[in-house]
């Protein structure tokens, strides 16, 4: 981790040295710690992102280790941006990259108008916040929209994943789209369901427009173990279970599905936008302005 950072912002290394170099500064002067000879690590410094001391004032290194994690410059760049302007917590800064914010502006049509909400908008929390992998959606030819919201954009990803699955052919065959089952009284949805007929056996996919959590891996063996009891028959094999997410941590994924007698695999997903030009102009906007104020 701490290579990974120093290779994102060696500027902010090099900003630190500098301070540290200045008259007074006594115990660096006394401490074995020689700057010069520091390892070379290849720098993958961002053009967009904001002057270090924006970066040291504030963000703290929780921080800087979730923003570490986006592997895109340029999306890096928008989050350190968006985070200084709207002095986002760590929570925020997690949330905000979790809900895909830079791939919702990216698809908005009036751009200022969802980020000039988020300033106005109370970041609320709540508990669930807390076979092919990647996919990689391309969003050429979408719907245009003035915001695109988190429940716009999973709407959209279900258009083309249940798309993406049936173009592919092998055997996908759909079934249902949030397909409801009920016990109790109480109903939940399965996002997409498609009926493999090489593998005879039904496959259901649930989608979350955030990081994968050990609890998703719960609710996914509960959606199969009902459709074993009710809805297979003798000739069909036993369900798969998809999650997709936009993240995931392969050791947390080993934890969460090891010892299951169902098959549930995690795959996480990636959005191409069709356009990044206009965002990018964005950035380099709002980056002059922080920088100005």
């Amino acid at each position: 981790m701490y290579r990974k950072l120093y290779s994102s912002y060696p500027q902010i290394i090099q900003s630190v040295t500098e301070q540290l170099r200045q008259p007074g500064m006594k115990l660096l002067q006394d401490s074995s710690i020689n700057l010069e000879k520091l390892p070379e690590i290849k720098s993958d410094i961002s053009a967009y992102s904001p002057e270090p001391k924006l970066l040291l004032k504030h963000f703290t290194f929780t921080h800087f280790v979730e923003l570490i994690k986006v592997e895109d410059q340029l999306k890096r760049a928008f989050y350190e941006i968006e985070g200084i302007k709207g002095h986002w917590s760590v929570r925020q800064l997690k949330r905000q990259i979790q809900s895909l914010l830079y791939e919702r502006t990216g698809l908005s049509k009036n751009k200022k108008s969802l980020l000039s909400k988020l300033a106005s908008k109370p970041q609320i929390v709540s508990v669930s916040e807390t076979i092919k992998d990647p996919y990689i959606l391309e969003f050429t030819g979408l719907k245009e929209r003035s915001e695109f919201s988190e429940n716009d954009l999973e709407t959209a990803l279900l258009d083309h994943i249940q798309e993406f699955l049936l173009e592919l052919g092998t055997g996908f065959c759909f079934e249902a789209r949030q397909k409801r089952i009920t016990i109790d009284n109480e109903h939940d949805k399965i996002d997409l369901v498609f009926y493999h007929r090489l593998l005879q056996c039904h496959i259901l996919i649930d989608l979350k427009v955030r990081a994968f959590s050990h609890k998703d891996v719960g609710q996914m063996n509960y959606y199969l173990n009902y459709y074993k009891n009710n809805v297979m028959t003798k000739a069909d094999k036993y369900p798969v279970g998809l999650i997709l997410c936009t993240d995931k941590n392969n050791t947390k994924v080993e934890y969460a599905t090891a010892g299951l007698n169902s098959k549930v695999f995690v795959s996480q997903y990636k959005i191409m936008l069709p356009d990044e030009r206009e965002l990018e102009e964005l950035i380099q906007k709002d980056r002059q302005e922080i920088e100005g104020s």
